[in-house]
């Protein structure tokens, strides 16, 4: 046993000393892994977009004044499906990376990119979901824009968003301020936006019952930030690459471990039957109205508790906890007694979802 626990430590010594070095972007072309969440968009935004933009921190929202900022795109396809539509996602999108920034959602401007020969009823049904969405989220529509590209240069539309909020005063969050101790909170069942996509685009022959989970997570966060005050150290939503992509970004960036019980970490059983026929860990599949949280131990019962009794949360749950080594990292301790590491996914596995 002592054998097999120093040559596990080895391997895990040697993954952190790789993960520690800085990322550089030496693609020589860009493919649609850098599109996908996982190290391709790591490398491309680690490695060329924040350096030459002169970023220092990279976060889903970024402060300006008493303000925040976040401005988003999306390119699903097909722009309708089970639980919502693009419009719809569009307007979510924006408001919940504004929220998990800590910040009250305020306005919104929304940019159409429109292919030629969509039809008149497709862009009408578009634009009342983004109007019944931003009206639901409790944000003004304050401007925009809309071009027109030739047939067969777009995907029907593309829509690009730029959401501003007012910061929360309640609300002290940052990846610096994780600790070992840490519980992690998931909102709800995971994959269901990613999976209801998949299935949706018809190339799997599979049916199952699965609807996107998009919706405005400021209410989640408001109760929180009720609940746990500065207990609250950090939030992420969980779209592109999933909760194991929030997980790893924040461990690699505060500089700690995570710890995942993987049995505690919840999924609609009709996601992990498709999942599994997929051969796809829910864990890295897109979701769309669902928040990670790291809260202190001593407030985790509490807050936990109190995201429970917010909308579309009643299947909250407590899935890990912050550790000290092995740092950077994230592992799972699986249903068998084992455990393994979770990284970034590798190429372009799963279709585009957002």
């Amino acid at each position: 046993m002592a054998v097999e626990d120093r040559t596990e430590q080895h391997a895990l010594d040697l993954i952190a000393r790789v993960r520690s070095k800085p990322l550089r972007f030496r693609d020589e072309q860009i493919t649609m892994a850098h599109g996908a969440g996982g190290k391709a968009s790591q490398t491309l935004i680690e490695g060329l977009l924040a350096p030459a933009f002169g970023v220092r921190e990279l976060g889903d929202a970024a402060a300006v004044g008493e303000l925040a900022i976040s401005t988003d795109s999306y390119v699903v396809k097909p722009i309708r499906f089970p639980g919502g539509s693009i419009g719809e996602l569009a307007v979510n999108g924006s408001v919940n990376d504004l929220a998990v920034s800590g910040a009250r959602p305020l306005a919104l401007t929304v940019s159409l990119v429109l292919e030629e020969g969509l039809g008149a009823d497709e862009l009408r049904h578009e634009v009342e979901a983004i109007a019944g969405a931003a009206e639901a989220a409790g944000i003004e529509i304050v401007g925009g824009d809309t071009k027109v590209v030739e047939r067969g240069h777009c995907d029907s539309m593309y829509v690009c968003t730029t959401g501003i909020g007012r910061l929360d005063e309640r609300a002290r969050l940052s990846p610096a301020l994780l600790r070992p101790g840490d519980r992690i909170l998931v909102s709800g069942s995971i994959g269901d936006h990613g999976t209801a996509i998949m299935l949706a685009r018809g190339e799997f022959e599979l049916d199952a019952e699965i609807e996107s989970d998009t919706r405005s997570l400021w209410p989640s966060v408001d109760t929180l930030l009720e609940a746990s005050g500065d207990s609250l150290h950090c939030l992420r939503d969980a779209t592109r690459g999933g909760v194991a992509t929030v997980l790893n970004e924040l461990a690699r960036e505060s500089g700690v471990a995570v710890v995942v019980d993987e049995a505690q970490v919840p999924v609609h059983p009709a996601v992990a039957g498709a999942c599994e026929i997929l051969g796809i860990d829910p864990m890295y599949v897109a979701n769309e109205g669902k928040l990670v949280a790291f809260v202190a131990p001593e407030a985790a019962d509490e807050a936990l508790a109190a995201l429970r009794s917010a909308p579309g949360c009643k299947q909250a749950a407590e899935i890990g906890e912050v550790k000290t080594d092995p740092p950077g990292m994230v592992l799972v301790e699986t249903a068998f007694g084992g455990r393994r590491v979770m990284d970034l996914l590798v190429g372009d596995p799963l279709p585009r979802i957002c």
